[in-house]
């Protein structure tokens, strides 16, 4: 018994000698070629994202915000929620954002086109549930455009959100929500105005033929794949006019947004969502008969429930921010 202890005590010293024996370089050098490889994954999907493709980042913004995805993961782990990955789509949402406001003068979750977060990131293509969170800074006088000016000023913006506290803690919350997988990162530095976007995405199904666009009193589907992680628990349809447009003024003094509407126009629960499913398949039957933007959030859950039974989403997240719009 002795024997084997210390053969695995001595075994543990050699492994400390040898890892202080290897060269810093070596060790420099593999950390290099984890990042390196990093990039070239997010590079690769960069390249081949073609929605919003005026809004692309180049080789250096996106290393930055490689950078930037570090920062944001910590903040997580030190609140026990998992790491997300890059959004390409999310990232163009935010750079168009970031970009308006920069020129525009102003700071807020709506853009000039009266269009909220989840139309924003609806329009440009995007089917999953979105959270935002928006910093801001400006100076009398012109920033210093440099890589280092903006990795430092995304780095602030975000320690500013995780310094808030309860109960004005809501980009904080946002930040270290343990739903969250992806994120969009977004910024625009120009003369004396510096805008940070951050947009925090749900992915947990894929979706099929969703229209974009839908004659009123038509018929139509929502077509989606939980590839077998769960089943859809409660489906809710939000309605709104198509939005006017907005001033700077009119947006600074908005402040923060909701995620819903004050119309509810359709609730299809656990019990009769079980009726559309066919393996992981769900097919989803929708038809609006007035003109608007109709805003679908789907929940889902571990247990599939195929009797009518009491349903809560309160400690739930959606996992879609479907927008259709419905015209004559």
């Amino acid at each position: 018994m002795f024997k084997k202890t210390w053969k695995q005590i001595k075994m543990f010293f050699i492994l400390i000698i040898i890892l202080f024996g290897i060269p810093h370089s070596i060790l420099a050098s593999v950390a290099t070629e984890n990042e390196k490889a990093g990039f070239e994954y997010y590079r690769k999907l960069n390249e081949s994202e073609k929605r919003l493709y005026e809004f692309k980042d180049n080789d250096e913004a996106l290393k930055l915000k490689l950078a930037q995805l570090e920062i944001i993961n910590k903040s997580r782990k030190r609140h026990n929620a998992p790491p997300v990955k890059l959004d390409i789509l999310a990232s163009r949402v935010a750079n168009s954002m970031s970009q308006e406001a920069a020129k525009n003068n102003y700071l807020g979750h709506w853009n000039m086109a009266g269009e909220e977060p989840f139309l924003r990131y609806a329009f440009a293509g995007g089917y999953d549930h979105v959270s935002e969170n928006a910093y801001g800074e400006w100076l009398s006088d012109t920033y210093n455009l440099s890589s280092q000016a903006i990795s430092s000023m995304m780095k602030t913006g975000h320690e500013k959100f995780m310094a808030e506290k309860a109960p004005y803690d809501g980009h904080k919350k946002n930040i270290v929500n343990k739903s969250h997988n992806f994120v969009g990162i977004g910024f625009y530095l120009s003369g004396k105005q510096f805008r940070y976007y951050e947009e925090f995405i749900d992915r947990y199904f894929d979706f099929e033929n969703i229209p974009s666009e839908v004659k009123a009193g038509d018929s139509f589907s929502i077509k989606l794949n939980t590839n077998g992680q769960s089943y859809l628990y409660y489906l809710i349809v939000f309605r709104e006019n198509f939005p006017k447009r907005l001033d700077p003024v009119q947006i600074s003094k908005k402040g923060s947004y909701r995620d819903y509407t004050d119309q509810i126009v359709k609730e299809i629960t656990a019990w009769d969502l079980s009726r559309y499913r066919n393996g992981t398949f769900y097919q989803i039957p929708l038809s609006f008969p007035k003109e608007g933007l109709y805003y679908i959030q789907i929940f889902s859950d571990k247990k599939e429930i195929t009797k009518p039974a009491s349903l809560n989403t309160k400690e739930k997240t959606p996992e879609s921010g479907i927008v259709i719009k419905i015209r004559k």
